[in-house]
């Protein structure tokens, strides 16, 4: 029969072997490493159990009789852990009577020694495919296997030596004591994993008192931490008084037992071993459940924080388009209310050149009329009086001409400006284009407000017409409404290696130094309600921060306000 007829798991199955007798195992080492198995050998209960705390086989090969801790107590100690306790158990023995004592003590399966080696490996195959796949290693929730500690302390070395012998046969460790100061050292020293998980004390030595060291060590348990105590087991008499057995429990003892009935001492110390073993699986595995319950908490929480992000991700996203919209009509409301701004402008600029061509072409119409009158009366006049008609009509021809001269200059700048509003870069003459902007406002200024002008710096610049346009235009219509008695207005243009500059200044009430910082803000203004729009200067700031500009106020030396227009020489020729 091959190994994948049997449901051999894949691979080398790994046995532990536990063995004393040297021929024995070397037999059955023999006899599965020929049928395939991996082979670890193991002499006793004690380092079998040792081996299972570093690795896990897939089986185990026990034989029932083993020096010291039996084969039946190891399967006992191997079911109390989480890490062994569904690994399956083949159980060997050579004499009769094994097999009930075997099963009942947690084995899988049961043979004797002398029993056909092919149903042996029939048997562990069987086995095997019982077994789920395990890997090298401690697996979620598994724990190392603990051997109990238990600490001897009698004044009689002879039965120092047997009690712990009797012990040992369980698979403890067993520590000796001859008296209260090798005791009570012994328990200092044991601390963590070394700890004692039962202490049995002779209460009839003869070179101590027995009573008064109970207490001691009962006292020094009760400073100890929960759920790491031990039991304290107190050897009297073979029939101990009961006032003894009073003193004996009121010092503390957990139990009396009789030092003439070994074997029920060893049952009674094996059972509070036992106990205290599950008790610290309980501790252990409610431990992990807890953990893992604060994991799968730790684990919802960050699921609902995720879920939370998301939500506020898609909240934020939205009230990001939200706010784009908004921008978005914003920026066309104030593109809007510019262009308002703008058509109001050129309104005003249009009833004032309205006004300045109505009076010359008044004046045209007014001469026109006498032309003819005087033309008509030359027929019918005397010489001298026709000479004096004609003269007189000569003179208002030329006065007409004026006139037309006028409206002629006027309709020129008109035209210079439609192209300085022109939205692409060129070279702009700087001092023609102001002159032509202060013709077109010249009615705004009127007689009362004088122009200076002082152009320094470099006559043509690259910049948008708007600059010139819009701009300057603002500033000087701002500062003729700031002096509404007359003043000064002066321009200076200067050049320095890196930026051009105009500067515009006036004689007004100038701005104070709180309002300087709003001024260039949309809709602020300081003129009566219905007289600006607020929008004047903050189209002004936009057009310059275009040119990768500044704009800014500052005190002029008359006391009035002085705008300061600097264009950057290389993003004006870029």
């Amino acid at each position: 029969m091959t190994a994948a007829e049997a449901g051999a798991p894949e691979g080398p199955a790994r046995i532990l072997l536990v063995e004393d007798s040297e021929t024995q195992a070397l037999e059955l080492r023999l006899l599965l490493e020929a049928h395939g198995f991996a082979v670890e050998r193991c002499p006793s209960a004690e380092t079998a159990l040792d081996h299972l705390n570093r690795s896990q086989p897939d089986l185990v090969v026990a034989d029932y009789h083993l020096p010291g801790m039996n084969g039946d107590e190891l399967i006992r100690q191997m079911r109390l852990s989480l890490r062994t306790r569904a690994l399956p158990v083949l159980m060997l023995t050579g004499g009769s009577g094994g097999e009930r004592q075997g099963l009942e003590s947690g084995a899988d399966a049961y043979l004797p020694k002398s029993a056909d080696r092919d149903l042996m490996i029939l048997r562990i195959r069987a086995l095997m495919r019982e077994r789920r796949s395990a890997s090298d290693g401690e697996g979620p929730g598994a724990a190392a296997f603990r051997r109990g500690r238990i600490l001897v302390i009698d004044g009689s070395a002879t039965y120092r030596t047997f009690l712990s012998g009797l012990l040992g046969q369980d698979g403890h460790h067993v520590a000796t004591a001859d008296g209260p100061e090798a005791a009570l050292a012994a328990l200092d020293a044991a601390d963590g994993t070394d700890a004692f998980d039962c202490v049995t004390v002779d209460l009839l030595g003869h070179a101590y008192d027995g009573l008064a060291l109970c207490l001691a060590i009962s006292q020094r348990r009760a400073g100890q931490a929960a759920g790491a105590g031990f039991h304290l087991v107190a050897i009297a008499g073979s029939d101990p008084a009961k006032d003894f057995l009073v003193q004996a429990y009121a010092a503390g003892a957990d139990d009396v037992v009789s030092k003439t009935d070994a074997e029920v001492l060893a049952l009674r110390v094996r059972g509070f071993v036992r106990r205290r073993l599950l008790e610290e699986d309980d501790r252990r595995i409610a431990g992990q459940f807890g953990e893992r319950e604060r994991a799968v908490e730790r684990a919802r929480a960050e699921a609902e924080a995720a879920e939370a992000r998301a939500r506020l991700a898609d909240a934020l996203e939205q009230a990001n388009r939200d706010l784009a919209d908004a921008n978005r009509q914003l920026t066309d409301a104030q593109s809007k209310l510019v262009q308002a701004a703008k058509m109001a402008s050129l309104g005003e600029l249009v009833a004032g050149i309205a006004h300045e061509i109505n009076n010359p072409l008044a004046f045209i119409l007014a001469h026109q009329g006498t032309v003819e009158r005087l033309l008509g009366e030359l027929p019918d006049a005397a010489p001298d009086a026709a000479a004096r008609a004609i003269d007189k009509a000569r003179q208002r021809v030329g006065s007409m001409r004026m006139g037309l001269t006028r409206i002629q200059d006027l309709v020129l700048n008109l035209r210079k400006f439609s192209r300085l509003d022109e939205g692409e870069r060129a070279l702009v003459n700087v001092p023609e284009a102001i002159d032509t902007v202060l013709a077109l406002i010249q009615h705004k200024l009127g007689d009362r407000i004088v122009v200076e002008r002082t152009f320094a710096g470099r006559p043509e610049i690259h910049c948008t017409p708007a600059l010139l346009n819009q701009v300057v235009m603002n500033i000087l219509g701002n500062a003729a409404d700031a002096m509404p008695e007359g003043g000064t207005i002066r321009i200076v243009t200067e050049s320095a290696p890196d930026v051009d500059e105009i500067r515009i200044s006036d004689t007004g009430p100038g701005i104070p130094e709180t309002l300087r910082e709003k001024i260039f803000e949309p809709f602020f203004t300081t003129k009566p309600v219905g007289s600006g729009t607020g929008l004047g200067l903050a189209i002004a700031y936009s057009v310059v921060q275009a040119h990768s500009g500044s704009l800014t106020v500052e005190t002029a030396p008359g006391g009035g306000a002085c705008f300061v227009i600097g264009i950057p020489r290389q993003a004006a020729s870029a």
